[in-house]
């Protein structure tokens, strides 16, 4: 198939690149860069410094043998992105390309209108590019779990069946995100279903939980083909931070009573989602939502692991509860149901203590990368 990868630069974005290219996919990547300019302007740069797009697509070719196409431009601009569309064609379209970080639109006006303006503006205009182009082109959009929020009753996958009064009807699940970088994503599934009952188009949103892991088959061959890193409190997850800090001999910090619950996924797993996606495509006029994650974990669990694990390693970890920056439950119901992805036959990949234990190897071997100031909390909601 043709496959245009929007955010080919990120974490999750050049991995799917290359996964799919030594599959045997047609691939093009499409990046502006901005992640890479934000952790450089906020000081939260990757743990392990990496290639720009075309030197990893070269290095890429050198050992696999298989091209993945660069452009460098902005999916907010539309004309740019109606281009690139026009022009390829492609059969299914991968859009990872929005700021993806919660701390970082809570920075500021400035950080809030930029991920406002970026997130958005990418996304209406994926929309109208394959509304005008490619119509039966299927668009897989990285969604996120965090838009539902921590709701006191079971998350189903996507949908609702709400009745009232006697009648009934399905609607998408109520969403009351916690960022307002969640909130946009609320907003992309809002604006996608618009678009999917109007002019049918043909949508998966992809509703993923945080992601962990620092390789997969294809980056093993080469190390500067790694995914991006981040440990950082802006751009960093809890399992990244803690993994850091174990090395390093800092206290992994706990923001407050540590019950923040939610649904993790390996990030060979979201490569195994997104292809399961991309292989059973769905009808015209139908948006369908799968809710991406295979294992649920309170920050107070991922704590216990991540510190027994590297103790068990000789590492001498501790673990302290701070104050919490942001504004969210710390104790709540948490009941996601999870059940699409793995009928279409995802086989996960479990946080074993082996999984964990192999991670911290790998930071280990950038301990001297380390920056003990990008870790603590240097954004608060309040």
């Amino acid at each position: 198939m043709k496959i245009l990868i929007l955010g080919g630069d990120g974490y999750l974005g050049w991995p799917t690149a290359m996964d799919m290219a030594a599959k045997g996919h047609e691939v093009c990547v499409m990046d502006n860069y901005l992640r890479r300019n934000m952790a450089q302007e906020t000081c939260s740069e990757a743990l392990i410094p990496m290639p720009n797009l075309h030197e990893r697509a070269r290095i890429f070719a050198a050992e696999s043998g298989k091209t993945i196409d660069v452009v460098i431009g902005d999916c907010a601009d539309y004309r740019v992105l109606e281009r690139v569309v026009r022009d390829f064609a492609p059969e299914a379209l991968i859009h990872y390309a929005e700021q993806p970080s919660g701390p970082y639109s809570m920075r500021g006006f400035d950080e809030a209108k930029r991920t406002f303006d970026n997130n958005l503006g990418a996304t209406f205009n994926v929309i109208w590019a394959v509304k005008e182009h490619v119509p039966d082109c299927h668009i897989i959009k990285l969604g996120t779990m965090g838009e539902y929020g921590t709701p006191n009753i079971d998350i189903e996958e996507g949908w609702l069946n709400v009745e009232h009064k006697g009648r009934q009807q399905k609607f998408l699940y109520p969403r009351q995100a916690g960022t307002l970088y969640h909130t946009t994503k609320v907003l992309d599934t809002d604006l996608l279903w618009f678009y999917v009952r109007t002019y049918g188009l043909r949508v998966t949103d992809l509703m993923q939980g945080p992601v962990y892991g620092l390789s997969t088959e294809q980056s093993d061959i080469n190390q500067q083909l790694l995914p991006n890193f981040h440990y950082d409190d802006i751009f960093g997850t809890a399992v990244n931070r803690f993994l850091v800090q174990a090395v390093a001999g800092v206290p992994l910090t706990v923001y407050g009573k540590g019950g923040q619950t939610r649904g993790y996924l390996n990030i060979r797993d979201t490569l195994q989602c997104v292809s399961l996606a991309m292989e059973t495509p769905v009808e015209k006029g139908k948006l369908r939502i799968l809710n991406q994650f295979t294992e649920q974990f309170s920050v107070n669990e991922l704590a216990e692991r991540i510190s027994r694990v590297g103790n068990a390693m000789g590492l001498n970890v501790t673990v302290e509860s701070i104050d919490n920056p942001r504004k969210e439950p710390e104790e709540h119901y948490y009941n996601a149901i999870h059940s699409g992805l793995l009928d279409l036959g995802l086989e996960p990949h479990y946080m074993t203590d082996d999984v964990i234990a192999s991670m911290l190897e790998q930071v280990m071997t950038y301990r001297d990368h380390i920056d003990v100031r990008k870790i603590m909390p240097r954004v608060r909601w309040k």
